[in-house]
């Protein structure tokens, strides 16, 4: 039998460092932290969740509420090459050839070849979960139907397959083996898509998207136009200290899992994955709740900073599975939250 194509797979570690480079400067940063194979397998990871993202990206290109029709099915297909992989994987070491998905998966999906061996390889050394990888695109298959959200409940599903699922791929490469805490890595997931959405809020304006709770705009007395017209006021900047009290709550939960990444460096990847994600909340605050004249971000010095305090602290020991008693603000009278804690 062939060897697997090594030329090929470092071809796309290389393609899936450039693009966590190019498009997700705090994740690039943070990966500092990380050596080796854990480095080159979380932005294989990475790359995989982009390109379905910017696939995904093209309806937001076309009329306002129009799809591009073969959209749908192209996820339909990135969906079959991804179960592909996970069809007799070979262990690691085993000379096998990768089965015909890597070479069929520049056609049926938004991956390059050599991306998707690689991935292939992720998937052969630290054993990825295939669910929540066909969770992710289940994510993807919102975005192209829905572009506002009536409650937290169906955001919170959102939130989960869009970024609560990457927490669940990453969770094997980042040496955790403790299926207790898959749930923080979820919840770390969520915390820094609802950080993203809060900080994005006229960004995806643009694009005819409100990703904010219908109901719980209403019961601070807002509106979709009030959002249009960027109003700062009491009502918005209630409803926004309402959101940063749910998102902080989420890393609160997300940093009970920490200790069972066993993973050398790891600890202190995620940790400053959430130190950067969670600064953003007070860029927010310290803005005054004004995220309509541009995106906020959290300056360079500042992540160096919290860099620094992560390296100088020792990694904690993996203790007795727990989960945080962590609760949120309730929502004016008669309306509730739907928030899962």
């Amino acid at each position: 039998m062939r060897k697997p194509d090594n030329t090929l797979v470092t071809r796309g570690y290389e393609m899936a460092e450039r693009v966590t480079r190019h498009h997700a400067k705090s994740f690039f940063f943070a990966s500092f932290m990380l050596f080796g194979m854990r480095r080159k397998a979380a932005f294989a990871l990475y790359a995989y969740c982009r390109r379905l993202d910017d696939m995904v990206d093209v309806a937001d290109g076309a009329d306002r509420g129009a799809v591009p029709e073969d959209l749908g099915e192209r996820l339909m297909r990135a969906r079959r090459a991804v179960a592909e992989l996970f069809v007799d994987v070979p262990e690691l070491g085993d000379p096998r050839m990768p089965p015909p998905a890597t070479r069929a998966s520049g056609g049926d999906g938004p991956w390059d070849p050599s991306e998707f061996a690689a991935l292939q390889d992720v998937i052969r050394r630290f054993r990825v979960p295939e669910q929540p990888m066909q969770d992710l695109i289940s994510g993807m298959e919102m975005d192209l139907t829905q572009r506002r959200y009536e409650s937290w409940a169906e955001l919170d599903l959102y939130c989960y397959r869009v970024a609560g699922v990457v927490g669940l791929m990453m969770a094997p490469m980042l040496g955790c083996s403790a299926e207790w805490a898959l749930g923080p890595a979820a919840d770390l997931g969520r915390a820094m898509q609802l950080t993203n959405i809060l900080r994005d809020v006229k960004e995806d304006l643009d694009r005819d998207r409100v990703y904010l709770p219908l109901e719980e705009l209403a019961a601070f007395g807002l509106t979709v136009d009030d959002l249009r017209a960027g109003v700062v006021d009491d009502r918005w900047r209630g409803f926004m200290r309402f959101q940063i009290d749910r998102a902080r709550a989420y890393y609160s939960r997300a940093a009970a899992g920490i200790p069972a990444l066993t993973g050398f460096g790891c600890q202190r990847m995620v940790k400053l994955m959430g130190s950067i994600y969670g600064d953003i909340l007070r860029v927010i605050e310290e803005n005054d709740y004004d995220v309509f004249q541009g995106r906020l971000s959290v300056p360079g010095k500042r992540k160096l900073a919290l860099a620094s305090t992560i390296l100088v602290r020792p990694a904690a020991v993996l203790p007795a599975p727990q989960t945080p008693e962590v609760t949120v603000p309730l929502l004016p009278t008669g309306v509730t939250t739907g928030v899962r804690l």
